[in-house]
Formats: structure tokens, C-alpha cells, sequence
């Protein structure tokens, strides 16, 4: 088995080691010194009288610090080795490392201390195989630093490590030579600054002072200020606290400011996702904001300056369309990938409208609504303009770009994600099911802002009856009857891809589904071919492409989820949706830490244990934000006007949950929900302001 790899991050920065604190190219895993999209460490290895060193143990101080206690040689030598060795590593503008080396030895001691450095400066999408590059590489003793760098054309990337002890600068590293007094002891900082100049880049050099401030107060106190400002939570089950403090922390983890910009905004997540995706960080405001609200403005404002005005075959972009990801990589730069900004996806664009409506039931901020007020009309435009690419009525998509374009331009985007039950994959365009959902979805949201912040009631009135239309039409062309569940997708000639999946879920979340045909729906969500028992499957068994460690084949994603448990609720099937919440919550309970972005599709009582699948990432914004949105969706939270409404579903076991300090356009507001006994009557709801300056509370 593979040994666990230890990370720190900070932003879309992040350093990713063996648990000895090692980086050695791997070309499996994004191992080394990552900085938008650059690697600018890839061998980074100790080593002391020509031993490599073993970990005895190791502590993860913080998602930006951690630290290891090291002994040279094999675990035999543990007991009785007369010198140790302390890496103390953070991140945050500069990566550091300090370097103690303890000599418990009666008698003065000397040691060879090796530090062997080196960067292939590979970008990110090129991890399995990095382009041969040649840094240029200057040894300078008397300074105390390395320096790497890389250049092509206006493209330069370097890597600077300096000590702050004297020392031997070779090429290929540093030597020290240290004399150490009996039970004495020697200490070095190394402080790595990741260069970055042109294509708007910026100097990202911090001095040593500054890091240990910014790393010891600064991202300290701004931790501290982040779970302070979010809701507490206290829950009889105490692993459901642990579960919400780890995703708030990863949530503060996995922000970053992009080059150009200035406010923070969520990335994908670790290790593969450190950028902007749209759609990831779209879900992930959209899951939080009863929570952590103050990330959605600026992610709405970034992706509004940046949508699409253009026809650009290899970016995929059009007028109106929402980004679906920025890179800054060297693959990015010089056109080798259409990542530099690219535009292939169809779900960002109503995704879009459907946040910043929704941010504003939450918060109350109208003046984003009327801000952003273009922005939306272009991206309702362009659902009709250029999603409807068979002019049937229905939402799109296929690629532009017929060199290296994104073939499935959805939520499931890995290539063979659509399929019918047979395994046929349909011709393109491709009108998706879940696509259909936003699209209603957008329209309606756009109409309820035209009406209330853009004074235009003329332009509701059309998109209220459009999307009224496109409801009609699809609950008629989708829906099939004998299987009683929606198709996944329809071809261009309207015949149905009958696979059943988890995007059902997407359908009641939006409001498209009939609701004389929901109960259906929950069922097949809840049932067998579906509900894993940690979670709903993407594709359910019985279907011949069925693989449960496939992503969208079988898999089980708590992003999906969360969604599926909103929907379910939405439509009234609220026990279905606190199985499914208690199901993803066993998965936090059961591996501990951070929710994976994905787990294989494995029924529960076959493995008994959640298997994360090797390419999940871990920490993901969407994920973590995933276990928010379902800790809400069993308390039933939803704003209405100026009051917040909690009808909780709590599963069986979980007791009593208090989330306090709520907040949003009441000011601050309280839930509390317990579980009831099965067959047990709902109480009504009740609910009154509380005194001056006090918050306001709802109780269920």
C-alpha cells in the first residue's frame, strides 16, 4: 500500500510530501511545491551523515502547518539514536521549514546535514509526464541561497531558497556542517519564495519576518475569525460537531485570491483542483450561504467579469456564458490546454442566475442583484441563444473546440458519464436531464429579480412563461413511463437515454419535477439500485456500464448527494432525505477528517467501510461545503421574507441539534431540531422576534 502523503495548503498553494516530509517525483501523485498551477519544488529530501530519516511521529498543527519528528535510519534504530530532527513546515505567501537538530548524546556531536533541492517546474496537467525542462540553477554560498529558473519566452517561474545559517550551495543543494554540544542543539530557517512574473503575474517573495507573523497571528486569528463567525453548533452526537468544524476549516483552507483580483474565492480543492472552477465554486457558495455567505459575492463578481463576450471555438466561449475554469500554468499560458480560461460548461451559465437569487433570499443584498444585473440578463440570454443548440426548447451542449475540447459538459465530465442502461453513449448535442432542471430553475429565479430589482416586469412575465413552457415540455418527453423515473438526456431526434442516475436528485432540487411523480423519484433515490447506504449512487446498479468505483458510473459524491437531500425535502420526502444525510455523515464518521470528494459505489454491508477512490481529492470545497448544505437541509432551513423558516428531519440517533447564530437578512436567528420517534406527528412551527437587539429566533 501506498503510504499516506502529508499536505499543507494555503489558497490555491499547497505542498504535498511523504510522511517523512520528503518530495520525490511521483508520477501518480502532485508531489512537491504547487503555486498556481506551477510546481516549484519537485525534489526537496533530508538527510543527516547520509541517511535518509524515518518519522516518529508527526503533527498537523493547522491546514497551513504541520510537523515532523524524524530519527535517521530504519525503525530498529529508534530506540536507541543519539540525534533527532525537527521540520516544522508552513505555507502561506513563501513555503518555510525549520530545521532543529537535537543531540542527546552526552559528548559534543558533528553531523552533515543534506538538503538536496531541485524543480522541473511542471505544470499541473502535466504530472504524468513533465515536459523536459533545463532551470537555469545559481549557487550562491555567501548569500545563502539557491535560486531556479524558468523561462519561455515571457513565461519565467522561479524558485529562491535561502537558509538563514551558513551554508555549502551547490546546484543540487545545501550542506551543513554543524557542531553541537552535548544535548545541544542547532536550528535553520528555509524559506522557499515561488517567483512568478508576466501574464499578470505578481512577486510572491514574503521576508522570514513576515511569514512567522503571517503564519503565528495573521492565518491564525483569520481561522479563529472564520469559525467564529459561522454558526455554532452543538449536537448530542459529537462527531457531528467534529464533522462541521473540519468542513469549516477546509472551507478557509480552500480559498484564494486569483492573480489580478482581490478578494478570496473557493477553489476545487486538493490535490488535482487548486483554480477557479466555476461550477465548483458556484455549488460551494450555494451550499454555505446559511453558513459562510461572505464567499459568494466575490465569486459571483469574478465570474461576471469574466463571463464570456465572444465566439472562441477553442475556449468554448460565447456571449453570456459563465467560466468554467481559469488556469495560470505553462499549458494554460501557451495554448497547449484551453484552461488559460475556458468556457466548456453548460451548467455555470444557469448555475449563475441561480446563485445570485438565491444569495439574495439569504442576505437580503439587493444591490448585488441590481449590480450583477447585466451579467444575469446575459447569461438568461444565452440559455436561449446558444444552449438550445437544436432549437427544440432544451439545454445543450457540445464542444467548440475539436481538437482537445471537454466532450461531457456537465457535472458528469468524464467522457463516458452519459450512457444509456446499455452502454450506448448518445449523439451530440446532448440535452441532459439535470440541464433542464437549471435552466427552469434560472428562468424562474430571473423572473422573481426582474420583478423585484430590475423593474422590468414585461421581461418576468416572458421568462416566467418560458420556463413554464420548457416544464411542460420535459415532464412529457423525458419522463418514462414504464420505468417511472426521467431519462438522463435526450438526443437530438428527442429519443430518451433511459439510464436511471442520481440526477434525479438535480430535478427536485430545481422544481421541474411533477409532483404527482416525486414519490417515484425518492423511491428509486432511496432504493437499492441507488442508495449505497453511505450514499446515492451516480449510476445504479443493474445497467450494463455500472461500475462502482467509476465517478459518474456508480460512485457516490457528497456533492450529489446534498443536492439529491435538498430536493428530496423540497418535494416533502423528508425521511428519504435524512437517510441519505445520516449516510453521508457515517462516511465523516467512519474515515475521519476531511470528507472525500468521491468514495466507490460499493454497498454499505459489503465493504463496511467507505473506500475513497485514489483520485479523490481531499480536502474539495464542494465536498466539505456538501456537508453544510446537508447539515441544513436536516434542520430544514429556508429563508422566507425576512424570517428564517427550520423544519427539521433528524435521523434516529442523533439526538438533539442546536445551530445558533444563523446568519442572514433577520440578523442572526436559532434552529434546534431533535429526532423523533417514528410515527411520531410533527409539532407546528412557531416563531416570534425576540427583544431589541436580539436575534432573531425560529424554533421548530
Amino acid at each position: 500500500m501506498r503510504q499516506r502523503l502529508v499536505h499543507v495548503l494555503s489558497g490555491n498553494s499547497f505542498a504535498l510530501s511523504d510522511a517523512q516530509g520528503d518530495m520525490e517525483v511521483d508520477p501518480y501523485a502532485p508531489i512537491g511545491l504547487f503555486s498556481f498551477d506551477t510546481r516549484f519544488l519537485s525534489h526537496w529530501v533530508l538527510s543527516v551523515d547520509g541517511e535518509r530519516l524515518h518519522a516518529l511521529s508527526r503533527d498537523e498543527l493547522a491546514y497551513f502547518e504541520t510537523r515532523f519528528v524524524l530519527v535517521p535510519g530504519t525503525a530498529s534504530h529508534y530506540v536507541d539514536s543519539d540525534v533527532s530532527v525537527i521540520r516544522h513546515r508552513s505555507l502561506d505567501e513563501s513555503f518555510h521549514e525549520r530545521l532543529t537538530v537535537l543531540n542527546h548524546s552526552v559528548q559534543p556531536a558533528e553531523y552533515t546535514v543534506r538538503l538536496e533541492i531541485g524543480s522541473d517546474f511542471a505544470d499541473t496537467s502535466e504530472i504524468l509526464r513533465p515536459a523536459p525542462r533545463r532551470p537555469v540553477v545559481v549557487a550562491d554560498s555567501n548569500r545563502r541561497q539557491l535560486r531556479l529558473r524558468h523561462q519561455r519566452d515571457e513565461f519565467i517561474r522561479e524558485t529562491l531558497v535561502t537558509s538563514t545559517e551558513p551554508v555549502d550551495v551547490d546546484e543540487q543543494g545545501m550542506t551543513f556542517q554543524i557542531r553541537l554540544a552535548p544535548n545541544g542543539e542547532w536550528h535553520t530557517d528555509l524559506v522557499v519564495a515561488t517567483i512568478i512574473h508576466g501574464a499578470g503575474g505578481r512577486d510572491l517573495r514574503a521576508s522570514l519576518q513576515s511569514h512567522r507573523e503571517h503564519v503565528h497571528h495573521t492565518m491564525n486569528s483569520e481561522l479563529k475569525r472564520w469559525l467564529d463567525a459561522a454558526p455554532r453548533l452543538v449536537a448530542d452526537r459529537q462527531s457531528l460537531e467534529l464533522a462541521y468544524r473540519q468542513a469549516l476549516t477546509d472551507l478557509a483552507a480552500l480559498r484564494y485570491v486569483p492573480l489580478t483580483y482581490r478578494e478570496p474565492v473557493p477553489v476545487g480543492g486538493m490535490p488535482w483542483a487548486m483554480a477557479l472552477y466555476g461550477r465548483d465554486a458556484m455549488l460551494t457558495c450555494l451550499q454555505t450561504l446559511p453558513f459562510t455567505p461572505e464567499l459568494t459575492p466575490a465569486t459571483l463578481q469574478l465570474l461576471a467579469s469574466v463571463q464570456g463576450g465572444q465566439l472562441d471555438d477553442y475556449h468554448d466561449e460565447e456571449p453570456g456564458k459563465i467560466l468554467a475554469e481559469l488556469r495560470y500554468g505553462e499549458a494554460a499560458a501557451f495554448g497547449e490546454q484551453p484552461t488559460a480560461i475556458s468556457y466548456a460548461a453548460a451548467d455555470t451559465t444557469p448555475l449563475f442566475v441561480v446563485l445570485l437569487d438565491e444569495y439574495e433570499r439569504w442576505t437580503g443584498d439587493g444591490d448585488l442583484v441590481r449590480q450583477l444585473r447585466h451579467p444575469a440578463r446575459m447569461a438568461l440570454d444565452w440559455l436561449d441563444e446558444y444552449g438550445d443548440l437544436c432549437g427544440d426548447g432544451y439545454l445543450r451542449y457540445q464542444t467548440r473546440n475539436d481538437r482537445n475540447g471537454v466532450v461531457n459538459q456537465t457535472w458528469r465530465n468524464s467522457p463516458d458519464a452519459v450512457s444509456d442502461r446499455h452502454g450506448r453513449q448518445p449523439p451530440f448535442p446532448r440535452a441532459t436531464c439535470e440541464l433542464q432542471g437549471y435552466a427552469y430553475d434560472a428562468k424562474m429565479r430571473g423572473a422573481r429579480m426582474a420583478r423585484e430589482f430590475w423593474d422590468d416586469p414585461a421581461y418576468a412575465d416572458r421568462l416566467e412563461a418560458d420556463a413554464a413552457r420548457l416544464r411542460d415540455r420535459f415532464n412529457r418527453d423525458f419522463w418514462l413511463p414504464g420505468r417511472e423515473y426521467y431519462a438522463l438526456a435526450l438526443t437530438p431526434d428527442g429519443e430518451p437515454v433511459d439510464a436511471l442516475t442520481s440526477n434525479l436528485g438535480h430535478l427536485l432540487y430545481s422544481g421541474i419535477v411533477d409532483p404527482g411523480r416525486s414519490a417515484a423519484l425518492a423511491a428509486h433515490l432511496s432504493g437499492p439500485e441507488l442508495f449505497t447506504g453511505w450514499g446515492v449512487r451516480t449510476y445504479a446498479t443493474g445497467q450494463r456500464p455500472y461500475n462502482p468505483v467509476g465517478p459518474h458510473l456508480g460512485a457516490v459524491w457528497p456533492s450529489d448527494n446534498a443536492l439529491i437531500a435538498a430536493g428530496l425535502r423540497r418535494y416533502g420526502h423528508d425521511a428519504e432525505a435524512a437517510r441519505i444525510a445520516a449516510g453521508m455523515f457515517a462516511v465523516v464518521e467512519t474515515m475521519g477528517g476531511s470528507v472525500p470528494e468521491v468514495i466507490a459505489g460499493y454497498p454499505r454491508e459489503v465493504t463496511k467501510y467507505p473506500v475513497q477512490l485514489p483520485a479523490a481529492g481531499r480536502p474539495q470545497s464542494w465536498a466539505s461545503g456538501a456537508l453544510l448544505m446537508l447539515l441544513a437541509t436536516m434542520l430544514g432551513l429556508r429563508p422566507c421574507g425576512d424570517n428564517l423558516l427550520v423544519k427539521p428531519e433528524i435521523p434516529v440517533g442523533y439526538g438533539r441539534i442546536e445551530l445558533t447564530d444563523v446568519p442572514g437578512r433577520w440578523g442572526r436567528a436559532d434552529a434546534f431540531g431533535r429526532e423523533r420517534p417514528p410515527g411520531r406527528m410533527s409539532p407546528r412551527l412557531r416563531g416570534g422576534r425576540s427583544g431589541p437587539g436580539q436575534p432573531h429566533r425560529v424554533i421548530w
